[in-house]
Formats: structure tokens, C-alpha cells, sequence
């Protein structure tokens, strides 16, 4: 994603809440007259930015948090001109997952040129524009509105998109901290659009000389504030929480399309998914959020099933589908909910997602307005995540270090509404069997990653159901590392992967292991392609058919994906992620139920995954089988989901192709039903910035 504060903070929060302890500290040489903000993860103080001006005039930025050893460290340096718009700018540091990064920027004589890990470009301008630095600071973010609202609302964005701001309303604040108390401030929300998918929220301050000045950027996991007012933020998120909460209402009532009856689509070649077959020339006929019948000829079938109250002579809407294949809706088995997801993965015919780990209180509060309609979004099953406090701890507040905290957090979870327990990568080994024993008694399922100082063979023997992410499974073979709390869990299976051998007693025992438990397995195999064969400058191989349809900023964000191995290292990653593949295949032919799981952009990815799973050996009908009706199957959820049956609930996804033969097909969405609803995925997308 584009690589602005606001889009490296909220990413990398949904991975980590840091304590105190773990915040680092400034650098002495940081000047005393520096003008500090705050970075919060979860409320926690996570790192700084300082910013000064230095006797030449440039503007100097430091830059810095903390996120289980991972976290930016850059030092920017710009000269602005007149306009405020940046003249030239150069970075240095290191990025999020501590790779080295410089970055630099120049206008002279009409001639904007850039330089970073990712892009070597230039072109000429002859009206304002604005660089958008892929390891800028925060408040670079408040350069950018001021320029904006300094150039009659919008601004070209350089190397390529264009951002526009628009006021949205104001607050008076109170400083309560030690070095605010009894201040007060005016502070405007604004919103940016151009730079992702919705936008982007900022709040500006006047200063001295009344010129808009960055304030904070406020969000439920990550928030930066002017050191002080800290206090500030819940309400700023209040404020802020109203206005997104009335876009996405609006939304709801312009792309959700309620039928005046009956919905009847002809001709359709219809997916069993029981079978894993397809059916040719077939109607299905949708009252209310039910499918009333699946039938052959020109016919509307039988009457309707007992409790649809609809009455017959309703309007009939028909839909020809013929020549098209028609599936349930799909599932996303990993998902962390954002506010753009429901778009995008309805969009990509994804109707049902598990949610992994989010902030309780806004996810909930974020399935109730799409159950109400006034959000558009998927079905979320809810999955909640425990963890133990440390440096290394998870995206959760739920964090336990006695066997009686744990068994009291696993019964909240329940109390909520919550279907399932993923435990994280510090959960202390000794609570395991604690949280299994007490979610079991609760009905849940249990998952997760692996804590550290443990292998996967352990959990599946203490009881998970399932285990997210391949990483895992590979390091069940390398014990020595123990560390699974850290980025060790991403770089080192991409070292020791290809001298795995497959056929060894070790991994034919793992095997039988997960068959005889019944353990299901969220591979995520997406996340590992992108971060063991992206390269700097690279759009990553699963976005390669999309990236010339995504806003020019998002498409840009995708050159940075990715690990950066040593020199010479290459070689070593590849014949890593081919083991990894391999191992799939294995895993599958071994029976393993095999889930499409993302853990990342909504709905593009999901397509990704499944033609990954395809490639590892998976034939398409099955894949697509893993993706409805198994999905439902495994949360208990078939009666009303995952295959297109009379008295099931009405979420399908109409493709142009058939996905049984070629699964890329599946990227070709022409029309999504979810709950009776119908959704147009050319609307979605144009709503998104998306080119359809």
C-alpha cells in the first residue's frame, strides 16, 4: 500500500500493541526546540517524529517506532518552497522490516526527479505538484493538505494520481497532559482523497501565521498526536468515527440494490459445490435473502419454501445468465476487517470472511450497521485473538499471563458472540492447553500461529483445530528456532525451506500427525510468494493481472513489497517458496483440509490464493469446494451457507468463464448476491478507484 505514516502505522497495528518499555528512546542530538508527536498503538506510546528547522532553513524529520522489533527509523530532510510544496527532500533509515532505504527528490528548471529502493524516475511540470515519498514521515501528510487547500483544493501527485481535500469540521480541545494542561486548540478533520482506496483522514491545527498544520491522524489501532495531547484522541475518534460511519451509510443506500421481489437468474451454469461439478443451463430463484429453488427449464420451479413471507405476485427481476458460471459466494477464511474491505471483497464475489484479530469494540460495532444496512460488507465470523504481554506481543488488548486470565478471556470471547480463539506468537507455552481446555467447553474452535519456544506438532497435540500460515509448518522442522515471536518467523523459513526433505520420516510423521487430530490448515500462501519473490520495483506476481486498474498511489505502494534477501540470497528464496508449494501439494494429497485464507488486500487476493492453490497442485474444483462449501462446513455454517441450495441464504457470485477450468476466471466478477442483495462489481469498483 502507498507508504504515507497513516498506511505503515494502521499495517503494521494490526500486527502489534507495544508497552511502554519497548518505545525507543529519541536520539540525543534530537534539538530541545524540536516539535515532538506521539505514536500510540493501541493507545501504547510506540516510537516518535521530531521536527525542526534547522539555521539553513531545511526541514529536518525524525522518525521511529517500535513494533516487535520491527519499525522505521528515517531522517528526512526538505526544502520547501514559497507554496510550502517540498523542492527537494532526501531520506534515509530504514523501512518497517529493517531493510536499509534512501530515498531523494529534486524540481529544478521544470524537472521533478525521484530516486528510492523501488522507482528511478522523472518528468517534467509546469504547475504545482507534490512528490509523495514512499518512507515519508507523518507529518509530511500535513505538507501535503496544506499544499492541497494552498492550490484550490487539489494537487497533482507526483510520480503519478492526484490528491483532493476537502474540510469536514472542527473541534475545540482541551489539553490535559503535563505539557498541554489548560491549552486549548481549534483543530478541522479532513479528508484526502487519492492517496488509497477511500480517504485518508487528517486533522490540521492554524498556527502563529493561521497556516494549516498538521495535527494528528486518529485511528482505533494507531494514532499520531502532538505530544501532550495524547487524551485527545478518543475524541477525535468520536468525531471522525461519525462522519466515516455517514459516508458508508450513503454508499450503502447508492451500490446495495434491493430487489422489489423475486430475483430469478436463467441460464446460469450452476457450481454444485457438493459434487464439484458444473450444471449446465440452470435458474435459481431468490425470494427475500433465501434461494427458493435450483431448477432446469423456463419455468420459475416451485412455489416457494415455508417461512418466506414475500408474496408471489411481487415482481420478478430476471437476470440472463447464460454462458456465465454462477457460484456460492466465496469465503476469505483470514481476514482483519478494514474500512474498505467490504467493498472490495464484494466486489470480488467474497461474501463470508473470518475476522482473525481486530479491535473488539469496533468490529462489532462494524457487523452490526452491515447487518443493519447501513455499511456495506461481507458476513464477518468472529475469531478472537489472545496473547501474552511482552515486547513481541500481538494486535490484541487481550493479553494474559495467568492460567485464570486466560480462561476468563476466552469465556468474554464467548459471551461476545465469538466463535473462535486464535492464540498469537507469545502466548506463554504452559497457558496453551489452558486456552484449548477452556474454548472447547465453550464450543469454540481453537487456532493460531505458533508461540515462540514451541513447534506445530505440540499444538496439534495440545488440541488446536487449525493452524494459520505455511511458515509455521516449515519451522515444525527446524526446533532451533525458537524465537516465533519475531521476524524470524518470516526470514528464516525462507533460508531453510529448500533443504527440507519431504520425504523424510520427520515431515511423513507431521503428517500423520495432522491427519489423525483432523487439523485444518489457513496456508496464506500469498503472503510468502509476495514476500520470498517480490522484489524492489517489482509489482509482486498475484497482483500483476489487477495493478494497471488500481489507483495510481496503491498500484505505486505495491513496488515495495516484499523481503529484501542479501546478495546472492536469491537463489535461496526461490527454491524456498518452490518447497513450500511442494508441501502444499502434499499436504492436500494427504487429505489435510486446505482453507483460502489471505491476511491481506481484500478480495483481490483471495483470487491469488486460490490460484496459488491450484498451483501447488490442488485441481480448481476443489479449490473452489475449499472456498464454499468447505469454509462453511469447518465454522459449522453449512445449513444456511456455501452451496446453491433451495432454503439456503442467497449469497453468489456470477463469473464470466468457468473457474473449474481456469481459475483465474474467478477475477472475472459480473454480478454478486449477498443476503438478497445485489451488487454491481463495476460500481463497487469505480467507488473504489478501481478502474472495472
Amino acid at each position: 500500500m502507498h507508504r504515507t505514516f497513516v498506511f505503515i502505522l494502521l499495517a503494521s497495528a494490526l500486527y502489534s500493541q507495544q508497552p511502554p518499555s519497548a518505545t525507543p528512546a529519541l536520539p540525543a542530538d534530537i534539538p530541545s526546540t524540536a516539535e515532538i508527536h506521539s505514536i500510540l498503538l493501541m493507545g501504547n506510546l510506540a516510537g516518535q517524529e521530531a521536527l525542526w528547522t534547522a539555521p539553513d532553513g531545511t526541514l529536518h524529520i525524525f522518525y521511529q517506532f517500535n513494533d516487535r522489533g520491527r519499525g522505521p527509523r528515517t531522517t528526512s530532510v526538505l526544502k520547501l518552497g514559497p507554496n510550502g510544496i517540498p523542492l527537494s527532500e532526501s531520506i534515509a533509515g530504514n523501512d518497517y522490516m529493517k531493510t536499509p532505504v534512501t530515498e531523494s527528490y529534486s524540481l529544478t528548471s521544470g524537472t521533478a526527479r525521484w530516486k528510492n529502493n523501488s522507482e528511478d524516475g522523472d518528468k517534467k511540470i509546469s504547475a504545482p505538484a507534490f512528490y509523495s515519498a514512499l518512507n515519508g514521515a507523518p507529518s509530511e501528510l500535513g505538507l501535503l493538505a496544506h499544499a492541497a487547500l494552498q492550490n484550490g483544493g487539489k494537487i497533482p501527485l507526483l510520480p503519478d494520481g492526484e490528491a483532493r481535500i476537502e474540510r469536514l469540521t472542527d473541534l475545540d480541545l482541551e489539553g490535559t497532559g503535563k505539557d498541554s494542561a489548560g491549552n486549548k486548540k481549534h483543530v478541522s478533520l479532513y479528508a484526502i482523497a487519492g492517496l488509497d482506496f477511500s480517504p485518508t483522514y487528517v486533522w490540521l491545527e492554524a498556527d502563529a501565521s493561521n497556516q494549516d498544520k498538521f495535527f494528528a491522524v486518529a485511528d482505533e489501532w494507531g494514532s499520531l498526536i502532538a505530544q501532550g495531547w495524547e487524551a485527545s484522541i478518543p475524541t477525535l475518534l468520536a468525531a471522525q468515527g461519525k462522519i466515516k460511519e455517514s459516508r458508508s451509510a450513503d454508499l450503502a443506500a447508492k451500490l446495495a440494490h434491493h430487489a422489489p421481489g423475486r430475483i430469478l437468474l436463467q441460464g446460469a451454469n450452476v457450481f454444485d459445490a457438493e459434487s464439484g461439478k458444473i450444471i449446465d443451463d440452470e435458474n435459481v430463484l431468490i425470494q427475500g435473502n433465501r434461494i427458493v429453488s435450483v431448477h432446469s427449464g423456463r419455468d420459475l420451479g416451485p412455489e416457494p419454501v415455508v417461512g418466506l413471507d414475500e408474496p408471489l405476485s411481487h415482481p420478478l427481476q430476471v437476470i440472463d445468465a447464460t454462458g456465465k458460471t454462477l457460484l456460492p459466494g466465496l469465503w476469505d477464511m483470514h481476514a482483519h476487517v478494514t474500512d474498505n474491505d467490504g467493498l472490495l471483497n464484494l466486489a470480488a464475489g467474497v461474501t463470508t470472511v473470518r475476522d482473525l484479530a481486530n479491535d473488539t469494540d469496533s468490529l462489532l460495532a462494524r457487523r452490526q450497521r452491515i447487518i443493519d444496512g447501513k455499511e456495506i460488507g461481507t458476513r464477518i465470523v468472529l475469531a478472537g485473538i489472545i496473547d501474552s504481554p511482552g515486547p513481541y506481543q500481538g494486535p490484541t488488548k487481550v493479553l494474559v499471563s495467568t492460567e485464570a486470565e486466560a480462561r476468563a478471556a476466552v469465556d468474554n470471547y464467548k459471551r461476545l458472540g465469538y466463535v473462535q480463539i486464535k492464540i498469537y506468537s507469545s502466548v506463554k507455552p504452559e497457558l496453551v492447553p489452558a486456552i484449548i481446555d477452556e474454548a472447547h467447553k465453550n464450543g469454540l474452535r481453537v487456532s493460531g500461529h505458533i508461540p515462540a519456544n514451541m513447534i506445530a506438532a505440540q499444538c496439534v497435540e495440545d488440541g488446536y483445530d487449525e493452524i494459520q500460515h505455511v511458515n509455521f509448518l516449515i519451522l515444525n522442522f527446524f526446533p532451533e528456532v525458537k524465537n516465533t515471536n519475531t521476524i524470524a518467523r518470516l526470514t528464516e523459513p525462507a533460508k531453510l525451506a529448500a533443504g527440507l526433505d519431504l520425504t523424510s520420516p520427520q515431515v511423513q510423521s507431521f503428517i500423520k500427525l495432522l491427519q489423525d487430530h483432523h487439523t485444518k490448515l489457513d496456508l496464506t500462501l500469498s503472503i510468502f510468494e509476495n514476500e520470498y519473490l517480490s522484489r524492489p520495483g517489482e509489482i509482486p506476481r498475484g497482483y500483476r493481472p489487477i495493478a494497471s486498474r488500481l489507483p495510481a498511489q496503491v498500484r505505486r505502494g505495491l513496488l515495495a513489497e516484499g523481503m529484501r534477501p542479501p546478495p546472492g540470497k536469491d537463489e535461496i528464496d526461490v527454491k524456498s517458496w518452490a518447497k513450500i508449494m511442494e508441501f502444499a501439494g502434499l499436504l492436500y494429497r494427504a487429505g489435510i483440509p486446505i482453507e483460502a485464507g489471505t491476511d491481506s488486500m481484500a478480495g483481490f487476493t483471495l483470487h491469488h490464493e486460490l490460484e496459488l492453490d491450484v498451483g501447488a497442485g490442488i485441481p480448481a474444483n476443489i479449490v473452489l469446494q475449499n472456498a464454499t462449501l468447505g469454509a462453511a462446513r469447518i465454522m459449522s455454517m453449512d445449513k444456511d451457507l456455501g452451496s446453491i441450495t433451495a432454503g439456503k441464504l442467497a449469497d453468489l457470485v456470477l463469473v464470466d468463464g468457468d473457474p473449474t477450468k481456469n481459475i483465474s476466471d474467478v477475477r472475472k466478477t459480473a454480478l454478486v448476491v449477498k443476503d438478497g442483495v445485489i451488487y454491481n462489481p463495476a460500481e463497487l469498483y469505480t467507488e473504489l478507484g478501481v478502474t472495472p
